[in-house]
């Protein structure tokens, strides 16, 4: 899969993607993320691409033509473009194993009050949150994106039944506790039922668990 990421510090990207998992994706060619910054775009001496909003506000909005001329530099024929927007469709674990049969990705990073809308009218094909709050930008987003997504191409992890036992994999519910060695700690035993070999009994455990956990946590989940 290849990711292109715009936004308006590359350099943020720094860190996130050079190490554990995902950077043995990179290096074993799973995985190729590309960084483009939006002001390379610009038409202005100083390279602004943000303007005052008109009809007035607070805040600063990106213009349209940079970020539409970022966009179009990296789009290809099987391009699947998402904005990461505070504003969008809430992330789950179906939409992001969806994203991970993408051959291209390109993620567009909101800065300051937002973009222009008519970038999302033009060359938008999603908008996706993370959560019903505001990041100081995209760029966030765009990592807790990656990351999730990742889990779901084929390599990156392990061991790949491991994905489907997670949370929200089995039925949208939570992954059941774990435990393992000391079998004891300051009084807190491992449960009993985990230590007996009984599989059967073991996944019946499991399972109660992870429905109770899921009813007493996010009960809108069993609806």
């Amino acid at each position: 899969m290849i990711i292109d990421i715009l936004s308006l510090f590359p350099a943020y990207f720094r860190g996130p993607f050079d190490v554990s998992m995902l950077m043995r994706a990179r290096e074993n060619g799973l995985i190729e993320i590309r960084h483009t910054d939006i002001r390379d775009f610009s038409e202005d001496k100083h390279k602004r691409v943000d303007a005052r909003p008109f009809g007035g506000g607070p805040g600063m909005v990106l213009q349209v033509e940079p970020v539409v001329k970022a966009i179009r530099s990296a789009r290809g024929p099987k391009s699947h473009l998402v904005f990461l927007s505070p504003q969008g469709t809430p992330l789950k674990a179906a939409k992001c194993e969806e994203l991970a049969k993408r051959e291209h990705l390109i993620l567009l990073c909101g800065h300051y009050e937002g973009i222009d809308e008519r970038v999302i009218q033009m060359e938008v094909d999603e908008e996706i949150s993370i959560g019903d709050y505001v990041l100081t930008s995209g760029c966030p987003a765009a990592i807790v994106l990656i990351d999730a997504i990742s889990r779901f191409i084929p390599g990156v992890v392990g061991h790949p039944e491991a994905v489907q036992q997670d949370s929200f994999q089995q039925g949208g519910m939570f992954d059941a506790p774990h435990y393992t060695r000391p079998e004891e700690f300051e009084g807190f035993k491992v449960p009993e039922v985990l230590l007996n070999g009984n599989h059967a009994k073991i996944k019946k455990w499991r399972d109660e668990e992870a429905l109770r956990k899921t009813g007493r946590v996010r009960p809108e989940l069993l609806k």
